[in-house]
């Protein structure tokens, strides 16, 4: 599926996902980010092969950085993953992803290449290869890279009216400032052995982008710059001992340097670096104590660096120790779990002295299957979580906080599943997931104004009440011999309201960039040879302030993507050609307010796999 959608990065494939909401800032280079159940991103968990992606200076993941040129899965649990053995920092998320490279497979060669090219509008070109080699029996390696180039540019309406409903503003103009160039490597050694396995992986991205800023007050250009070098290595070691005991044990090194100019005229001109290191060590460790009855135990190690050349910059330093001790039951028609997760942290800067802080976050998850099978389950849990402050909301010149505290989430979920295949006749495989949720958020931090122009300071204001459901239903149809047909389609309600303060003018408003109705659905026919691919996104009307008045209303936005794809085979190598449109329609739209999004727009990809 992720072959067949128009989707290039990890953010491109959890639109698709429900309960989330993606932040973009427009264009291919532009910053994506993603939001979960309205708790932030700060509480979104993003593993990658194990390893969780970190950023203690602000929390955030760019995900636009990471593509799907090498993905073989991509997994969203809400809560937790579904599984006691997993390290000490996967028990402290509101929710997580997973993402998981391929692992190499090999039949007639010792080899596999895969070329993948590609151009489209905004002057965007794109070059990938995967290199797959089997080394000996036991040890096999893999080499990503790739290469994306684009100017950015695209056409946008801009038009913004007065709250009285006259036009301010209404014109075309051309975006600018969104050039991005960038190349990704990624080497990856895999090991197997008498019941276990190994993981080497080295990481490197390097890119030049533009920031083209929000278009206000009918300024079009911005002299905003960022240079990212982003690299880490890590190492995973999988080990089961006898009958009952299995052992993993995992390590990362990472290093990012984040480079950004601001040259705008109407700006104080800006040139800083930062120099962010993260050190991570894990071990997990589960025991089975009864065929039905298994306990764990995890212990997480990271250290956390941030260097900067600003004046008076706190050089922050953290250690975090997680201790996690997890149990879980599987007995007839009940699967339950339960955890409990210690979180140690010791925070060091030269402006203040050593802060500590220790929190116990507790979960519990069942599963009830009352019928023979498990092709219909019931579910619930609930958790505690927390997440602490990031560097910039400690230290942040002129704007950080060192007294905050951390933001606390109470997640309550009910739901049940439905899956069935079936082996004859027109349908062959239904699945629905539904659940119901409740969450609070309290001791949110909010950024408030401190009375001067440009100074703003960390406040731990919010508190936050949050209604939802997700719904996500899927079924496969096989219709003659050689017609298949794929459906999907999943739909959120969300109900988040601003609870802080009773005298506020947004007392029990809806928090700002969340739509109360949001989805998508998918549409695939394969027949022979032949893909034909919709994929249809909407999110309806929102807010981008706290107060949900006309002024600050957003307008309900869809888009419709087409892809047409084709493959054949030469001389045992296989050719795939593949077409897009997207925003068929060439609906004008922002998901971030003064950050219009591209129009219709194309690109035509050649794929060769030796």
């Amino acid at each position: 599926m992720l072959e067949k959608l128009n989707t290039h990065s990890v953010a491109d494939a959890l639109r698709y996902f429900s309960g989330i909401q993606l932040k973009d800032y427009g264009g291919v280079g532009g910053i994506k980010t993603v939001n979960i159940r309205s708790m932030g991103t700060h509480h979104l968990g993003i593993s990658y092969d194990g390893v969780q992606l970190g950023n203690a200076q602000n929390g955030q993941i760019d995900l636009g950085q990471f593509s799907l040129d090498n993905i073989e899965e991509i997994t969203l649990y809400n809560g937790q993953k579904s599984a006691i053995f997993q390290p000490a920092s996967d028990f402290g998320n509101a929710g997580a992803i997973y993402i998981r490279t391929k692992a190499p497979e090999f039949s007639m060669h010792n080899y596999k290449l895969r070329f993948k090219t590609q151009y489209g509008s905004s002057d965007m070109f794109r070059f990938s290869t995967l290199w797959e080699q089997k080394l000996s029996e036991t040890v096999s390696s893999s080499v990503s890279a790739g290469f994306l180039t684009a100017s950015g540019k695209y056409k946008f309406r801009y038009e913004r009216r007065f709250p009285n409903g006259e036009t301010a503003w209404d014109t075309t103009a051309i975006r600018q400032n969104g050039d991005i160039h960038a190349e990704r490597i990624e080497a990856n050694l895999f090991g197997r052995l008498n019941n276990g396995g190994w993981q080497l992986k080295g990481y490197l991205y390097n890119s030049a982008r533009g920031i083209p800023g929000a278009i206000v007050n009918n300024v079009w250009r911005r002299g905003e710059r960022q240079q990212d070098l982003n690299t880490f290595f890590q190492a995973a070691f999988d080990k089961n001992i006898g009958e009952g005991f299995s052992t993993r044990w995992l390590a990362k090194y990472a290093y990012y340097n984040t480079h950004y100019v601001n040259k705008d005229s109407t700006q104080l001109p800006v040139d800083n670096r930062y120099k962010q290191q993260e050190l991570y060590i894990s071990t997990a460790n589960v025991l089975e104590l009864l065929p039905n009855w298994s306990t764990s135990l995890s212990y997480d190690f990271k250290w956390n660096k941030l260097d900067a050349d600003i004046y008076n910059f706190a050089y922050p330093t953290r250690i975090s120790n997680l201790v996690s001790l997890a149990t879980a039951v599987d007995y007839k028609h009940l699967k339950a779990q339960g955890s409990l997760l210690a979180t140690f942290i010791n925070d060091r800067s030269h402006r203040t002295a050593v802060a500590s802080l220790q929190k116990l976050t507790p979960a519990v998850f069942v599963n009830i299957y009352p019928f023979k099978g498990t092709f219909f389950s019931m579910r619930a849990y609930v958790k505690k979580s927390f997440r602490m402050p990031t560097f910039n909301d400690l230290y942040y010149t002129d704007m950080g906080n060192a007294s905050l505290v951390p933001e606390s989430a109470l997640q309550y979920d009910a739901g049940f599943a439905l899956n069935k295949h079936f082996e004859r006749g027109i349908v062959r495989h239904v699945e629905m997931h539904f659940d119901a949720y409740y969450n609070t958020v309290h001791d949110k931090i909010v950024a408030y104004p401190k009375g001067q122009q440009f100074r703003w300071t960390m406040l731990n204001l919010g508190k936050v009440h949050i209604k939802g459901i997700d719904v996500e239903a899927e079924a496969d149809f096989q219709v003659g011999k050689d017609l298949v047909a794929t459906t999907r389609a999943q739909y959120t309600y969300q109900d988040a309201r601003d609870v802080t303060d009773p005298s506020t003018s947004y007392y029990k408003h809806q928090i700002p960039y969340i739509p109360w109705h949001s989805g998508s659905a998918i549409v695939g026919l394969t027949y022979k040879d032949w893909n034909l691919n919709y994929s249809f996104i909407y999110a309806g009307e929102r807010y981008d302030e706290q107060e949900n008045i006309l002024y600050n209303h957003m307008e309900p936005w869809y888009t419709s993507d087409l892809s047409l794809r084709y493959q054949f085979i030469v001389h045992s190598s296989k050719f795939i050609v593949q077409a897009e449109v997207n925003n068929l329609l060439d609906q004008d739209y922002e998901v971030i307010v003064n950050y219009p999004m591209p129009g219709r727009n194309y690109a035509l990809s050649l794929t060769v796999e030796i």
